[in-house]
């Protein structure tokens, strides 16, 4: 059928993203104040038919890139690059939707602008008549006193968008839209230009960029995890070509957007390593990724003028609970189990789960320094085990590791198993950025689905798959070919999210 092909495909998908966003205009997170007579409620009976619509919409969109992806994987798909701008151009307009971090972001640039300490207190602190107070009024109850947990580097693009918007909701949100949109185009560069692995670069950025998790959170709720991965990755292009230097540079600047970017210098300091061998080599690789990136930080904070208070609200978003969170449910229900309060053992359980990520991303680490593994897979890896024992989870958090997956092993048992829990996280939060139980019962059929699939239909070891027709050329590491990634081991599975 005509549907089932990769132009069937493409059309089926561009339906649905314009189901998402047309839905998203009654029913998205839309601004308390602000909304300029464009994203406004429209009453109860039109809220619940644009919801309708809208997941409809996403139902849609996820079972056209799904097809997409087995066609890619039979050679029997190309221009993976139009369909990706057809499926993005619906939701460049919406109003924001899943979430309503859009607007802390635009409420903590109106703060520095206004000379509040985005350190030291949350969004209440903007009073009526100063710039991004709308905004400020249409922040999360959670985060309405929390201080910001990015850094400066990001706080300064999001006082430039609001001073070149004067603060106003709706073309504020588009300016952090466009910011977005860039971060979209950087992670289609930077996984491209790392190759894909075998099977090439358009499946690469089918489950780096085309996943519906990244559109509807990264494009749709112009979440910064995208900034974050595009600068990542992008130094990652950088320091296997061997301009390591200037690659940790726009590290640092990553990590000035969000901190987890910092794990990508462990693994450039084992590009560096294995490299230049020796001892000298490793004592290269172990220091100078860190110096330069420390220095990178150094200079952003001071240039930007917002202090080095972010050093201290890196732990603030643990202190909220997400379901997603193995760590924080598991010290929750032994607290409630051993007594009346249950957050000194919930503290401990989180940090023990940090503790265990930290053995994982050094065992990787040590698996690609003696080339056991390539070190962009381990990096991937890493930042899936990060998200997966960290004590506050969101959906789109697992974009971190998925696109560095991509970007080197698309076609492995990780990549297949991201990609399964890429399509089940996108259903986790409503197009009101609410939480309901459906969508986790949602979120729950589908990867039940999705892991029955993978168990009957798994795709191949990296280790298995020949090169693809498609497959551009390798920028990896030199010293030593990529070999199969330990997707089945116990640190492979932990690290893929189990």
């Amino acid at each position: 059928m005509w549907v089932f092909s990769a132009s069937g495909c493409r059309w089926l998908g561009v339906a649905g993203s314009l189901a998402v966003a047309a839905g998203g205009w009654a029913a998205g997170t839309l601004p308390v104040l602000g909304g300029g007579g464009l994203w406004e409620p429209r009453g109860s009976a039109l809220t619940l038919a644009g919801a309708l619509l809208a997941y409809l919409g996403l139902a849609v969109l996820v079972a056209a890139w799904w097809r997409y992806g087995v066609l890619l994987l039979r050679g029997r798909c190309h221009g993976v690059l139009t369909t990706l701008a057809c499926w993005t151009a619906p939701l460049l307009f919406a109003p924001p939707l899943h979430s309503a971090d859009v607007y802390s972001y635009i409420a903590q640039g109106a703060m520095v602008v206004e000379g509040h300490d985005v350190y030291g207190g949350g969004p209440a602190v903007l009073g009526p008549g100063e710039l991004g107070a709308d905004a400020a009024a249409s922040v999360g109850g959670h985060w309405t006193d929390t201080p910001a947990p990015y850094g400066p580097a990001f706080l300064v693009l999001a006082r430039l968008v609001v001073e070149l918007t004067g603060g106003s909701v709706v073309p504020a949100v588009l300016g952090m839209r466009l910011l977005a949109v860039g971060a979209l185009a950087l992670i289609v560069w930077a996984v491209r230009a790392l190759g894909g692995g075998p099977g090439g670069r358009d499946g690469a950025v089918w489950l780096a960029a085309l996943n519906p998790l990244l559109l509807v959170h990264v494009v749709g709720g112009a979440h910064n995890d995208g900034l974050m991965a595009g600068l990542m990755l992008a130094g990652v292009v950088l320091a296997v070509r061997g301009r390591w230097v200037l690659g940790c540079v726009l590290v640092g600047l990553a990590m000035m957007v969000k901190s987890p970017a910092a794990v990508a210098l462990l693994f450039i300091g084992v590009t560096v390593a294995r490299r230049d061998g020796g001892v000298r080599g490793v004592l290269k690789g172990l220091v100078l990724p860190g110096l330069v990136a420390a220095t990178v930080a150094a200079a952003a904070t001071v240039a930007a003028g917002t202090g080095f208070g972010w050093l201290r609200t890196q732990s603030v978003a643990g202190t909220i609970h997400t379901a997603l969170s193995v760590t924080s449910d598991l010290g929750l229900g032994l607290g409630l189990l051993l007594g009346d309060d249950p957050d000194p053992v919930k503290n401990v359980v989180q940090k023990l789960g940090l503790l265990l990520a930290a053995v994982i991303i050094l065992e990787l680490a040590r698996r690609a320094w003696r080339g056991r593994i390539d070190p962009v897979l381990g990096l991937g890896l890493a930042l899936a085990a990060l998200v997966a024992l960290s004590p506050m989870v969101q959906p789109w958090y697992l974009l971190w590791g998925t696109t560095v997956v991509a970007a080197t092993a698309w076609r492995s048992r990780s990549g297949q198993l991201l990609a399964v829990l890429s399509a089940a996280l996108v259903w986790e939060t409503a197009p009101s950025g609410r939480t309901p139980w459906y969508g986790f019962a949602l979120a729950g059929a589908v990867l039940a689905a999705g892991l029955l699939w993978a168990r009957r239909d798994p795709w191949p070891r990296a280790g298995e798959l020949a090169p693809g027709p498609s497959a551009g050329p390798s920028v990896g590491p030199q010293a030593g070919p990529p070999v199969e990634p330990p997707a089945d081991s116990s640190a492979g599975a932990v690290a893929a999210g189990r």
